[in-house]
């Protein structure tokens, strides 16, 4: 079992900026893919970014060019930057890795992010 941790979360203006990161505990060996998604009241759980071990990345088209997701394997370490957040990014930001052979899922505890307009 891989334990996530996110951190970073908060409250920002619209148009504003904030860099979500998620610490892993175990070895990035183990890790195929790391992820964010995120869950606004009353819906369902929405990927938002994804990495692989070998860095390639995939988008949920509401955030593509508005958010990065990056990843530090050394440090078992994966960020998301959002600039330019809007409302309707207000949601709790789940951390998600992928893990052995299975890609078993392990979820972090969420951090919340809220933007006012």
């Amino acid at each position: 079992q891989v334990q996530l941790v996110e951190s970073g979360g908060g409250l920002v203006q619209a148009g504003g900026s904030l860099r979500l990161s998620c610490a892993a505990s175990a070895s990035s060996a183990s890790i195929r893919a790391m992820g964010w998604y995120r869950q606004a009241p009353g819906n369902q759980r929405e990927l938002v970014a994804t990495i692989t071990s070998g860095g390639s990345t995939n988008y949920a088209a509401s955030v593509k060019g508005r958010f990065t997701i990056s990843r530090d394997n050394a440090k078992n370490m994966v960020y998301l930057q959002m600039n330019s957040l809007k409302p309707e990014d207000t949601a709790v930001y789940y951390c998600n890795a992928k893990v052995g052979l299975a890609f078993k899922d392990s979820w972090g505890q969420g951090t919340q992010v809220t933007v006012s307009s």
